[in-house]
């Protein structure tokens, strides 16, 4: 392609945006609102995903060995549970001592505790095992209990099934909206380079007569569809940047109880994804919306 005949497609796909102005500026704040509901819907659902996976490494398997294992044994048993690297992130050691120490602190028996001439708890030393993801802490259970010299294991099957059933509701979901918001902007700006093309129909016409291209024809509507579709992807992530930190401040400080348990994510984790998404969807619709539409209509 000749540098000339460059420069006159960009010319001509900016001109088209200010041609039809109306309905540039009806296409950049539908694709604005779209992505802006996706903006909002995206920092909510990786905040929710970011509480959800901190109360997930809350979760923890308890083994328990049989009665007079020796040191040495549960050592063996600790590298066998951490070798299983695709289900295990990490685990800690609780001697018998440590747990009737927790256990006695927890229950306040302060003195008594100390009185007594022997542990209660001599056969409850064990390994505090924190999975990666609870879906997989059923294999590692059945792992587990197969292991000589393990008494018992102890898990949290609730949990472990409302954590794993909420990731999957948040996947459903999050890819249902994602698809309507891309169908409703796909169509919007393909509407757009309709109507652009039918006001310039004759133009159009006389091109592709004296022997323009498909292409050469095309190129001006792709230009100004991806125009549209970054300018409209770039107004809703300045407001989502603005209210984002805004909301949240006005959250904590409204609701200080939130702050015990809800971990927000900082504006620019967020962001770090959301902007190059946002972008490439943006311009993404408007790319495909024009090259369809007017694949569509440029027969004569």
């Amino acid at each position: 392609m000749k540098i000339r005949t460059l420069f006159y497609i960009l010319r001509q796909g900016f001109r088209g945006i200010f041609r039809n102005k109306l309905f540039t500026l009806a296409s950049m704040a539908t694709i604005a609102a779209c992505l802006f509901l996706f903006g909002l819907f995206y920092s909510v659902l990786t905040n929710f995903q970011h509480i959800v996976k901190t109360a997930q490494e809350g979760v923890s398997v308890t083994v328990f060995f049989e009665e007079g294992t020796e040191d040495a044994r549960m050592k063996q048993i600790g590298d066998l549970i951490l070798a299983r690297t695709e289900e295990v992130d990490h685990i800690e050691f609780i001697s018998a001592d440590q747990a009737w120490k927790d256990f006695s602190e927890q229950m306040n028996f302060g003195e008594l505790a100390e009185n007594l001439p022997e542990n209660p708890l001599a056969n409850h030393a064990n390994y505090e095992i924190y999975v990666k993801d609870v879906s997989k802490q059923a294999s590692l259970v059945t792992y587990l209990e197969s292991i000589p010299d393990v008494r018992k294991v102890v898990r949290s099957e609730l949990a472990a099934t409302t954590l794993s059933g909420v990731n999957l509701m948040i996947a459903y979901v999050s890819g249902g909206i994602i698809l309507i918001l891309l169908a409703v902007s796909v169509f919007l700006i393909s509407n757009t380079v309709t109507i652009g093309i039918s006001v310039r129909q004759e133009e159009i016409n006389i091109m592709k007569y004296v022997g323009a291209t498909d292409f050469f024809v095309r190129a001006p509507f792709v230009i100004e569809g991806m125009i549209i579709g970054l300018v409209g992807a770039a107004i809703p992530l300045g407001a989502i940047y603005y209210l984002y930190d805004l909301v949240i401040s006005y959250a904590l400080s409204e609701f200080p109880m939130l702050t015990n348990f809800l971990n927000f994510l900082p504006v620019g984790t967020v962001f770090k994804v959301l902007v190059p998404i946002s972008l490439i969807i943006g311009v993404g619709i408007g790319f495909f919306g024009s090259y369809v539409t007017t694949r569509k209509h440029l027969h004569v």
